[in-house]
């Protein structure tokens, strides 16, 4: 069973995108496999969904610094198909 107690101790805005990742997949496992009430699974998901948004705005700066860095250059990273 995964805990999320200690780690919602934490703001948001403080917690690195590893550690946002990390507690994000944590309250997707007490979701999918803990019985809850609906207002702690509520309270799980709010938290979850203030997560993805951290994570995402991380990813979202990161993208822009590499931007910058190598300009129009840019190349995605999709498996060519043949």
């Amino acid at each position: 069973m995964a805990k999320t107690k200690s780690a919602t101790q934490k703001s948001i805005e403080d917690l690195t995108y590893e550690e946002a990742l990390a507690e994000l997949e944590s309250i997707v496992e007490v979701l999918e496999t803990d019985q809850k009430s609906l207002e702690e699974a509520m309270r799980l998901f709010e938290r979850g969904q203030a997560l993805i948004k951290k994570c995402g705005a991380e990813l979202e700066s990161a993208q822009l610094k590499i931007q910058k860095i190598v300009g129009d250059s840019l190349v995605n990273f999709e498996e060519e198909s043949e």
